[in-house]
């Protein structure tokens, strides 16, 4: 298969690893995600990960129970790290070479994040999972991951989500919600279509990023959006 896009961003929610859980981590929906990785890998896409916290504690949450925001966010930002470790066992138990690297340093269970050794872990085939958010309170995990898809010279971010694309509103509450196949970063700016913080969608306009989202659920659907056939939501320039 040949692939419109090689070196790629993954960014997905820390509600996709609950699978049907009400909390935590569904290891059999885990397996399930990394096999989809591990497909792409082995067409020789290079490879790298945003995973959220969402599942286990998430920031703006915790401020909202009277909890500072700053320290809330650190919170948030070490459940990405135990999820980045349940996705690495994941994907080592399906012989995918993988590495943890953090933005806050945790020497003992991964990587620190450097740029330059990242991009050495992508061209030796290693699937890289970028953890702890950007390392700063205040910042989400779409902002780090459309960062780092900027600092790795991905050629797209893809947004794993529930559902094929996006909407105009959300298609389980609203079956009338309209469907679009292509959008410009302006469009989703001005809509307030929620497909990725704001800061998220600037960064990736400003790096001349394509956004694609597409559904995480659909069997071999991340390679078929590599290649540029799967069905998905392309946001970039037109």
């Amino acid at each position: 298969m040949a692939m419109k896009y090689r070196r790629v961003l993954l960014k997905c929610s820390g509600e996709a690893l609950m699978g049907p859980t009400p909390y935590g981590i569904d290891f059999e929906t885990v397996d399930r995600i990394t096999a989809e990785i591990k497909a792409v890998h082995a067409l020789g896409a290079e490879v790298s990960l945003v995973i959220g916290g969402g599942n286990i504690f998430r920031g703006v949450a915790g401020a909202t129970q009277g909890m500072q925001r700053a320290s809330a966010d650190y919170m948030g930002m070490l459940a990405t790290v135990i999820n980045a470790l349940a996705v690495q066992h994941a994907l080592e138990s399906h012989d995918v070479p993988t590495r943890v690297m953090s933005a806050i340093r945790m020497d003992t269970v991964c990587e620190p994040y450097i740029r330059r050794r990242a991009i050495r872990h992508l061209e030796k085939g290693r699937v890289v999972i970028f953890a702890a958010g950007t390392g700063n309170p205040f910042f989400t995990t779409d902002t780090a991951a459309a960062l780092r898809a900027a600092e790795m010279g991905c050629d797209a971010l893809l947004k794993g989500t529930q559902v094929d694309g996006v909407y105009s509103d959300d298609p389980k509450k609203n079956k009338a919600a309209t469907r679009y196949d292509t959008l410009t970063y302006m469009d989703v700016l001005q809509r307030d279509l929620k497909v990725m913080d704001a800061s998220a969608v600037s960064l990736a306009r400003e790096n001349r990023i394509p956004i694609l989202v597409f559904s995480l659920h659909e069997a071999g659907g991340f390679a078929k959006v590599l290649a540029g056939t799967g069905r998905c939501t392309v946001i970039q320039d037109q």
